[in-house]
């Protein structure tokens, strides 16, 4: 299993040198389809487009090519977050306060392992939700296992890209052809009327 704390260290230098900040790097798919997710963003925008996709790609990929951190064959795919995105960084819970977010516990707190609300503030060590009949929670950060924006009309409305939003995939299977030439003219992409879909890159390693 690869080292998610060590390859985040190696992926966010790469990230930062092109103005984009690291959202989530994870490890999915299992045995029959390992996918090392890297979602990241431009600050300013909180968008991600296939160009900043193809340059991280890029970037990560030789690095890894440099260090070799993970033995095994796996996938790279490099997204934006998307419009429910991870809540994933403390600043994610006050960027994005007066949204709803769904939120699931490492263990019960009062009973409870997952808490839908509207988020109202944070101080750093948790979160207060404004749940539907329970009123204010306090939910302490370190007890969360994972948490997602809820996808409403109002976070449609706030996110809006100001172009239609796209999804690529391009897969190269053959290592030792890496990096391989990109089209000279922009890479067709299919567009689709989710809002939720997020910018993707994915290519096959091994």
């Amino acid at each position: 299993m690869a080292d998610i704390a060590a390859i985040t260290k190696l992926i966010e230098p790469e990230a930062e040198a092109l103005g984009l900040a690291l959202v989530r790097v994870a490890f999915f798919g299992g045995k029959s389809d390992p996918t090392l997710q890297v979602m990241a963003e431009r600050p300013d925008t909180r968008q991600l487009d296939i160009s900043d996709c193809e340059a991280l790609s890029r970037r990560i990929s030789d690095r890894f090519d440099e260090l070799d951190p993970i033995e095994e064959a796996y996938r790279l795919e490099v997204s934006s977050p998307g419009i429910d995105r991870p809540l994933t960084r403390i600043a994610d819970w006050t960027d994005w306060a007066g949204f709803d977010a769904r939120v699931k516990l490492a263990s019960p707190l009062d009973g409870r392992k997952q808490f839908d609300g509207r988020i109202i503030a944070s101080d750093g060590d948790s979160v207060t939700l404004g749940v539907n009949k329970l009123g204010e929670v306090a939910v302490p950060l370190a007890q969360i296992a994972s948490a997602k924006l809820i996808l409403t009309d109002a976070l449609i409305k706030a996110t809006a890209p100001s172009r239609p939003r796209a999804r690529t995939r391009f897969k190269w299977k053959d290592r030792l052809a890496w990096p391989p030439p990109f089209p000279p003219t922009a890479p067709s992409c299919s567009r689709s009327p989710m809002p939720s879909r997020a910018r993707s890159l994915s290519i096959a390693r091994s």
